[in-house]
């Protein structure tokens, strides 16, 4: 990751930050090297990562463990943890449609009560810069290539009532990304 991949993610986690509760159990679907975890030492009870990039099988650390492969195909035994909040930076649009569709559901399921779904995604002008700053060697932009045409209007159809109540969306860094808070109904 270069210096600017870097300073765009501690940003990320600065907004999603805000709506983790102390105390929470957090499932992060992209969690790369388990910056949010490292981020939220001291507020979180514990927290589980998926990651297909992991370089080991498991990592474990004091209070997160890390998996490595795609969510939903990591065996993971979801019903010893309650996760209060699932979070999802910059990954939403990087999971193929067909996971997409199914996301929802699983995700509900594995959810307590009036938990969480807290996802940041680009807006579409987004993949056009990303190019440019690609070129100049500016970003990493990891993944890019996998943004399966997504929309970020996509987000709202994907979680949305019965089962979920959006109870916050906002833009940030000038526009060009969106934050949205989802809670289980």
């Amino acid at each position: 990751m270069k210096r600017v991949d870097i300073f765009l993610r501690k940003i990320r986690i600065k907004r999603v930050k805000e709506f983790i509760t102390k105390g929470s159990i957090v499932l992060d679907i992209g969690a790369y090297d388990g910056a949010l975890f490292k981020n939220l030492r001291d507020r979180i009870k514990f927290g589980i990562g998926i990651e297909p990039l992991l370089k080991d099988e498991i990592i474990r650390r004091k209070n997160y463990i890390l998996f490595k492969g795609e969510f939903p195909s990591v065996n993971i035994d979801y019903n010893r943890y309650k996760i209060n909040i699932v979070t999802m930076m910059a990954v939403l649009e990087h999971i193929s449609p067909d996971i997409q569709e199914i996301l929802p559901e699983k995700l509900y399921y594995m959810l307590e009560n009036k938990g969480r779904i807290i996802i940041t995604v680009p807006s579409d002008f987004v993949d056009k810069i990303i190019v440019v700053l690609k070129f100049l060697r500016i970003l990493d932009g990891m993944s890019d290539e996998q943004h399966y045409g997504f929309k970020q209007k996509d987000v709202k159809n994907l979680f949305k009532m019965p089962r979920y109540k959006l109870i916050k969306h906002k833009k940030f860094q000038l526009g060009l990304n969106n934050l949205y808070v989802f809670e289980k109904q």
